[in-house]
């Protein structure tokens, strides 16, 4: 008799048992029909010191408007962060309550949850489960290559759909929710969700003990249950990556592109291709930061960098990006987002229309066509305010058009919003489906706590005005390291204005942007002295103090004091 059968008598002879009555169950006895509830208790992912885990609870007995599931574990086991239950412990002894959306639990229905644990020794599956004190049977395996227990259901592959977020949850990175939720306070947005950041070729499988690209599709497999799931990844391994900020540097030099196809797009996308995962929408982010750098840091430009003008010269840029959309854009539930800067650097009229040209011309690169391309994204990993309301690009103060300001400098957007229902119109123009969506990355941007403006600046001048009610209170639009003073914006949302798929937290909040000073690493990462907070700036930042905080680590690290800033700052507030 198998494990799980076992069970169904042991969780039945319970119930006789505290009933008083005595009951003769066999095989086919229509007794076990009465079975109160079953645990389906899976491990989906173990790399030894830690796991994921998928739990599904069938209520058979009378329907509920709450529940709590509870277990013992026998080994060291801590459940460390949770998605869709609320998951506590005390000593071995663990419960798992509803959350405020999925009480109910009818008779016959089902309910799914996950966490993310650690432990050390042997991960022993738990032998025994209640529901509202209630013994349950239950129906596992590890999901490992020695008991692969019950696959779970991917999901009935469909047509692509025209918003990838509508009716859909987004996957919450259990790692960064672990981090975001040690952090006093961080629980508050420990439960949102962020980019999977596929930044170096080892990230395929997972760095340091973490989890790979797989581990996360699983996690967010589990995370789905029976409805739709979006899963956000960054695609950003270009050769020579980033060719005007040294932080973000990549792993793989100019001349590398059939290292980007061969190793780091290619198994990419076999992966993404399997059909374990066809249930899943996945949205990916296409390399951020390097078409426009083409645009705005090349030639005789005074922002241009001899690294930005080998790239546009070689043509893997154009070539990466095409390659990456043409392999990627063949898989049916895979939605690419190409990266469209922000308004602080595309918005000019120099760089405006010359930026969606080069986009198409990337997009009918290497194979790709503009069916690849889903929409695109603008503010990713960035701290344009999304929209500002105390002064807009048509007002004028003593004389002067609002674009004759300092901070505005002649752009034609003051924000995301406008630049990004702007742009979307500008790359339909050039021969972008009509259907593209835009995404703007809300993480970093929203400008709250007490140095937000609460109404226009003084008209004494057109500089007063701006700043005076300008919610980006940066040094200089063109600062984009670690900057003093940001927030956290919007929450992710779907569908939030006219042409905008949904607001995203494409930059995970409290990942840093890069070291405030020089940082021996493997990661391929320089030292930019945009992230030095007593740099003096350059031509991109109109030779401005850099607005950096002091302390950070290298780009992508946990930065605590970045995060407990964004929480502090956030707008709408926490």
């Amino acid at each position: 008799m198998s494990r799980s059968r076992t069970a169904v008598l042991a969780a039945l002879a319970l119930v006789a048992g505290a009933s008083g009555t005595a009951l003769a169950v066999v095989p086919g006895d229509p007794g076990i029909a009465a079975i109160p509830c079953s645990v389906d208790y899976k491990v989906q992912n173990d790399w030894g010191t830690g796991f994921t885990t998928a739990v599904t609870v069938t209520n058979n007995s009378t329907a509920k408007s709450s529940w709590s599931v509870k277990w013992a574990y026998a080994g060291t086991q801590k459940v460390t962060n949770a998605w869709n239950a609320k998951v506590t412990q005390s000593g071995t002894a663990v419960t798992a309550a509803n959350e405020s959306y999925n009480g109910t639990l009818a008779t016959g229905g089902s309910v799914s949850f996950g966490f993310q644990g650690t432990y050390t020794g042997t991960n022993a599956i738990p032998t025994a489960f209640t529901l509202d004190g209630v013994t349950c049977n239950v129906d596992s395996g590890t999901g490992g290559p020695t008991d692969p227990g019950t696959p779970t259901d991917p999901g009935t592959p469909s047509a692509k759909v025209d918003n990838p977020y509508a009716g859909a949850k987004v996957y919450v990175n259990p790692e960064w929710s672990a981090k975001a939720a040690a952090e006093t306070g961080g629980s508050r947005i420990s439960n949102q969700p962020t980019g999977v950041w596929l930044d170096r070729i080892a990230a395929i499988n997972g760095v340091n003990g973490g989890m790979g690209l797989r581990a996360h599709l699983d996690a967010a497999l589990a995370q789905k249950g029976s409805g739709e799931e979006v899963v956000q990844l960054v695609v950003y391994d270009l050769p020579g990556r980033d060719c005007s900020a040294l932080a973000s540097n990549g792993e793989l030099g100019p001349t590398e592109i059939d290292k980007y196809k061969t190793q780091f797009i290619d198994p990419i996308a076999t992966i993404l291709a399997d059909s374990k995962y066809a249930g899943l929408r996945i949205v990916t982010t296409i390399e951020i930061d390097s078409l426009p750098n083409l645009v705005t840091n090349t030639g005789s430009r005074a922002t241009a960098t001899p690294a930005c003008d080998t790239m546009l010269a070689n043509g893997n840029y154009v070539k990466g990006v095409g390659y990456a959309l043409h392999k990627l854009g063949a898989i049916p539930n895979v939605y690419n987002y190409i990266d469209a800067g922000h308004h602080g650097w595309l918005g000019w009229d120099d760089n405006f229309a010359p930026s969606a040209t080069l986009f198409k011309q990337a997009a009918t690169a290497e194979g790709a066509t503009v069916n690849d391309v889903h929409g695109f994204i603008t503010n990713t990993a960035n701290y344009s305010a999304l929209k500002e309301n105390n002064f807009t690009i048509n007002d004028s103060v003593a004389g002067k058009s609002v674009r004759e300001s300092k901070w505005v400098d002649w752009n034609r957007y003051v924000d995301e919003l406008s630049y990004a229902q702007a742009f979307r119109t500008q790359l339909v123009s050039v021969g972008f489906n009509s259907g593209i969506g835009m995404l703007i990355d809300t993480s970093r941007n929203g400008w709250g706590g007490t140095a937000r403006p609460t109404g226009p600046g003084a008209t004494t001048s057109v500089d007063t005005y701006v700043n005076g009610g300008r919610y980006d209170r940066r040094i200089h639009i063109g600062n984009w390291c670690n900057q003093s003073g940001a927030g956290l914006g919007e929450r992710p949302k779907t569908a939030p204005a006219t042409g905008i798929d949904a607001y995203v937290w494409m930059k995970p909040p409290g990942e840093s942007d890069g070291s405030s000073s020089a940082i021996s690493n493997d990661e391929g990462k320089g030292f930019d002295r945009m992230c030095d907070p007593t740099y003096t700036g350059n031509p991109r930042n109109g030779n401005s103090m850099s607005g950096a905080l002091p302390n950070a680590p290298l780009s992508g690290h946990w930065f605590s004091a970045q995060f407990q800033q964004l929480m502090q700052n956030a707008y709408p507030p926490l």
